[in-house]
């Protein structure tokens, strides 16, 4: 992989290259050594040089740019060359140009296993009090991102067909597996908005390894489907799913194993367009599944009766109040997602184009799980668990803890400011508001400016012309 042509003198790149590594604003090789970034582009197949924006630089500064709360290169290279400044070695540019040709060259597979990878390590650290019955809760759930209006970004991921032309942006469809017990998102898949094999179902369904032996699938309707249950029990995994609406359950009639809590038996249905025959032919002519009412008996909730399906079959294992449970704190996706799309702001990307537009969700994934890494090791030190932690507020107390952990003058320095930075981060505890409910809506008036029904170079070409 090449890189642009470095700020300074090729003499001093070897040298700069190794200061930045403790540089005040690049932080990240504590979090994302060297030698990790470089096996991560070696099992992508890329070949890199060591310039100034060598790959594990461009990662680190392409890191602290999700953080930060301007998103723009141009804040990356103000804050790399007040850097250069400070050890006198003034640059002799602050253009963006070098940086970005870098960014854009990092290879979307290496983002995605580091990604892949720093979700799945804390999960592996995780002490067994975490899990659920000694048991590996993965949660699935959708969203949907927007990106800027350009040509490229509106041919990959189309807007909605209902808008006029030229007058919508461009529409991304993002399915995440997060890990119940940290937090960290495991995998994901992007697609566009709208299409065949678009929907979420389907895109999670190109996550092939996303359950491994022992898991429990955690989701909504959505992903109600007979396919995805039996892919996870031919994976040795377990799913618990909120009912679809098109399936009806009769607790009068059939196996009872208690009030609201039954066996069911679903049929295998006509093989999709999807599945080959012989994938077809391998899945079994029945399921047998284990439908759970529950009921919600909270104020301000608007469903009061949720049915649960799940292939854990033994009551005295899995108690029915167990599953109700644990199906509430299927919410903790939405929250997940929340934080990404809110507190690391990646609700509207800035991408102009569709490779670039990917890599910075990959980003977005990876600083989230940066975060949520911090929060696991601030958890075990306080003797807590993750999800008793504010994720917002670990993310204001690492962006407040970088400069100096940047400016340590050693070591010693360093592990004492990040002990220090741990204990804070155990602080921030998320309060305890049960049965909390507030209105969906919006008190803050928008500002009082008409809407763009046109495309935007019409309209300039309309007031250029006075009309």
């Amino acid at each position: 992989m090449s890189h642009a042509t470095p700020l300074l003198p090729a003499r001093q790149v070897a040298t700069t290259c190794r200061q930045l590594q403790q540089g005040e604003g690049l932080p990240f090789a504590h979090h994302l050594p060297k030698p990790r970034i470089h096996d991560a582009l070696r099992r992508a197949g890329a070949s890199f040089r060591d310039r100034l924006f060598s790959p594990a630089v461009t990662l680190w500064a392409f890191l602290s740019q999700v953080l930060d709360h301007d998103h723009s290169c141009r804040q990356v290279m103000a804050r790399l060359f007040a850097w250069l400044a400070a050890q006198g070695r003034a640059p002799r540019s602050a253009d963006t140009g070098a940086y970005c040709k870098a960014r854009a060259r990092f290879p979307e597979a290496a983002l995605r296993q580091l990604a892949r990878d720093t979700g799945r390590g804390p999960l592996e650290e995780a002490p067994a009090s975490w899990l659920w019955q000694g048991r590996v809760v993965k949660v699935v759930d959708g969203t949907g991102v927007s990106m800027p209006d350009t040509p490229e970004n509106q041919r990959g991921y189309p807007q909605h067909p209902r808008q006029k032309p030229g007058c919508g942006f461009p529409l991304m469809r993002l399915v995440v597996v997060f890990a119940l017990a940290v937090g960290t998102a495991l995998d994901a898949a992007m697609g566009r908005y709208q299409g065949k094999g678009t929907g979420e179902l389907a895109l999670f369904r190109a996550l092939d390894d996303a359950l491994g032996r022992g898991d429990v699938l955690l989701a909504d309707r959505g992903f109600c489907s007979y396919f995805v249950a039996a892919a996870a029990l031919a994976r040795g995994a377990d799913v618990v799913l909120r009912l679809s609406a098109s399936r009806k359950v009769n607790f009068q009639a059939g196996r009872r194993l208690g009030p609201g809590d039954k066996l069911v038996w679903w049929k295998r249905t006509a093989r999709p367009g999807w599945m080959s025959k012989e994938e077809y032919a391998a899945l079994p002519r029945d399921l047998k599944l284990r439908a759970v009412r529950v009921r919600v008996r909270r104020r301000g909730c608007r469903t009061k009766v949720v049915l649960v399906v799940t292939t854990l079959l033994d009551p005295a294992a899995a108690r029915k109040d167990d599953l109700a449970e644990l199906y509430r704190a299927r919410w903790h996706a939405e929250l997940d997602l929340r934080s990404i799309k809110q507190a690391l702001q990646m609700d509207v990307l800035r991408g102009k184009t569709p490779d670039m537009v990917r890599k910075e969700v990959w980003a977005h994934l990876l600083a989230y799980n940066v975060v949520r890494g911090l929060m696991a090791r601030a958890a075990r030190a306080a003797g807590v668990r993750p999800r008793e932690l504010s994720f917002t507020g670990a993310l204001q107390t690492l962006n407040a803890f970088l400069p100096y952990l940047g400016r340590a003058a050693s070591e010693a320095e360093w592990s004492r400011l990040w002990g220090e930075m741990v204990r804070a981060l155990g602080q921030h505890r998320v309060g305890d508001r049960p049965g909390r409910y507030e209105p969906r809506a919006v008190k803050r008036r928008p500002k009082n400016y008409t809407r763009l029904n046109e495309p935007r170079a019409k309209a300039r070409k309309r007031l250029a012309a006075g009309t």
